[in-house]
Order: C-alpha cells, then structure tokens, then sequence
C-alpha cells in the first residue's frame, strides 16, 4: 500500500551544473508550503545541491543524462529523492566517508554525503553499478511554538 502524502512534486532536468540552482530554487518553494525557518530551508537547499552535484559531477561524468527530484510532503516532513541513470556507486559506505573523493583533482571534493547528512534528518543511498544512483533525504521541520520555545531557551541560557 503506498502512503497518503499531503503533496508530491516531480521535476525532472539535463544533468548541466546550471540546473543545480534550479533544482535547490524549485524544492525550497515547494518546502515553503511546511512554513520552515530560514535555517530549516537553508539545510534543505544546500542538501538538495550537494545531491544533484553529486549526479552531475560523478554519475554522468562527462555525458549528459537526465536527473529526477521527487518530493513529497507529510505531515511535517519533507522526502526528496534525487535520482540519476548514471554509472552508479562501487561502494557506498566508502563514498559516504569524509573527504573520500573519486575526484581528488576538484575542489570541496569527497564531503556531499557528510554534508547531507549533517544538514537533514536522515539520508539513504541506493545504486547499482551502470544503472544509476538515488538519494532519498528527510527533513523534519519543526512547529513554530518549538522553534520559539527553542530560541527563548537559547536567549536565556546566556
């Protein structure tokens, strides 16, 4: 049985690092509907642009290919999953190592797994060698009664 998502957007894109924005722009407009803080949407954008530079840079390589975002809402959780058809993960638990790079010669090179899953609550990997790689990420935001019982906390505990 599938689950009752509140809302599902689907976006599809040529996997050219100018897309990159467009993919980060267009999932934090569709996270907005969860009313997140400016923190909260920070998080998700920089997730969502380590995860696609990661389908440009290594999946596809030099090649052009398509790259999917799916999101869904619910409750007050945001699933996004980036995908590609690009030649895959020989082994995850290395790639999710910090500073493990298959391009040393790049800058900021070997952290966008780390990065992502400092920046959201959870984060799978799933990829089969010359069929394609999918990271699905969730993101809890947090009610504005705890976000303002959190920041009054942080003011009086200085």
């Amino acid at each position: 049985m599938k689950d009752k998502f509140d809302n599902e957007m689907k976006l599809e894109f040529i996997s050219k690092s100018s897309n990159e924005a467009f993919a980060r722009v267009a999932v934090a407009a569709f996270a907005a509907q969860l009313d997140p803080t400016i923190e909260e949407l920070a998080d998700i954008k920089t997730a969502v642009s380590e995860a696609v530079t990661n389908s440009i840079i290594h999946g596809y390589e030099d090649k052009q290919g398509l790259i999917k975002v799916m999101c869904r809402l619910i409750d007050n959780k945001i699933i996004i999953e980036i995908s590609d058809k690009g030649k895959g993960i020989e082994d995850i638990e290395a790639a999710k190592e910090p500073l493990y790079t298959t391009k040393p010669n790049l800058e900021r090179s070997g952290m966008g797994f780390t990065i992502i899953e400092s920046f959201m609550d959870s984060m799978e990997i799933e990829s089969i060698l010359g069929l394609g790689t999918k990271v699905t990420m969730v993101k809890t935001i947090k009610e504005k009664v705890e976000n303002e019982e959190q920041e009054f906390q942080m003011l009086t505990n200085e």
